[in-house]
Parts: C-alpha cells; sequence; structure tokens
C-alpha cells in the first residue's frame, strides 16, 4: 500500500513538472504574423544550384503549400553578405522569411563568433519587419559538426521556427548530392519534405 502511494507521488510530481516545463515553451517570435510574401533568403542551396529546373527545394516547398515563394538566394554568399542585402526585403512585406546562411562561413573559414553576429543581425533585422524567421541549419563539417549547437542557441534566443541540419544523410552520397555540397533533384526534394511541415504550421 505504501509502495502504490509513492508511485502515485511520483507521477503526480512528473505530471506537474511536465505541464510547468510545456507551459514554459517561448512561442514563435511574430507567430502569427500580418505579412503577405513568403521569402526565401540564403546562398546557393536556396537558389538550387544542382536541381533542374523547378526542382529546388523552394520551388519544391512553393508546390507544397500552394502558394508563391519569392526566390532570394545567391550564389557564394556568406552570412556577412546577407548583412550587406539584406534591405532587398524592403521590396516586400514579408510573412515569413526562411534564412539559410552558414555553409559558406564553414568553407571560408569565417569565425563561428562571426557566423553568429551576422545571423543575429539578420534575424533581428527580419524580425523587426514583423515577420517570422524559419531558421534552417546546416552542418559545418563532415567529420565533425562546428554548427552543432550554433543554430540551436539561435533559435533559443530569437524564438525562431527552427529545422535542424537540413543537409542531414545527404552529404557524402551521391544518391542525393550532384557535387560536394549541393544536393541534387533527390536531396533537394527530402530538404522540402523536412521544411514543409514547419512552415505548413506557420502558415495556417
Amino acid at each position: 500500500m505504501k509502495f502504490k502511494i509513492i508511485i502515485v507521488f511520483i507521477l503526480i510530481v512528473f505530471s506537474i513538472f511536465g505541464i510547468y516545463y510545456f507551459s514554459q515553451t517561448e512561442p514563435i517570435t511574430n507567430y502569427p504574423s500580418t505579412g503577405v510574401d513568403i521569402i526565401a533568403f540564403g546562398d546557393s542551396l536556396v537558389k538550387g544550384v544542382g536541381s533542374t529546373e523547378g526542382n529546388d527545394f523552394v520551388s519544391l516547398l512553393s508546390k507544397k503549400i500552394g502558394q508563391p515563394i519569392i526566390n532570394l538566394g545567391n550564389s557564394g554568399d556568406t552570412t556577412a553578405d546577407g548583412v550587406l542585402r539584406i534591405d532587398q526585403l524592403n521590396n516586400y512585406n514579408p510573412k515569413v522569411v526562411i534564412l539559410l546562411l552558414g555553409g559558406n562561413d564553414y568553407l571560408k573559414k569565417v569565425p563561428i563568433t562571426e557566423t553568429h553576429k551576422n545571423l543575429t543581425l539578420i534575424i533581428e533585422n527580419i524580425q523587426e519587419r514583423g515577420a517570422i524567421v524559419l531558421l534552417l541549419g546546416v552542418q559545418g563539417g563532415i567529420l565533425k559538426d562546428k554548427f552543432k549547437t550554433e543554430f540551436k542557441d539561435l533559435r533559443d534566443t530569437h524564438h525562431t521556427a527552427f529545422v535542424s541540419n537540413v543537409l542531414r544523410g545527404l552529404l557524402k552520397n551521391s544518391k542525393y548530392m550532384s557535387d560536394t555540397v549541393h544536393p541534387n533533384d533527390i536531396g533537394y526534394s527530402m530538404i522540402a519534405d523536412r521544411v514543409y511541415p514547419v512552415l505548413n504550421k506557420l502558415l495556417n
């Protein structure tokens, strides 16, 4: 009898803890947004290098949600380049901005502190416009991921929507990659499948 009482007590404590924990989950900044445009902002992965026409992940996402997505991808961009051209958003009324930058920082050996600072500036700029940031994580290295916690920290600090490491399982696999850093049609389709559930929730 005593044992049963202890078990019940433990279950009650865990239930209270669970309610408290989930009630502390921070809402996504600017959700729901009153903006109009869905925009993808980033580097060659956003532009769709390596895919055939219409099979980049942004085009595939557009088909899935049944709405246009403005593609502001630019090959070779680092996060510093992103900071320099973030004012391109002035031409739109963004509702959700899908943000994918960082891979070129790793390739060009940009210090992680600088990458973090630049992404912070970009995220804050987007959020000041009243838009939701959908942050997409990338992998900083093949053997050791230098970005393993970086994107999660940005998500937690700025309360963005988030998809972790969109290249997970794709790198070094010729079935999914057109070259060492860019997916092929199959790989981009996998990225679209990973991003879609999160993006779709932000639009409802």
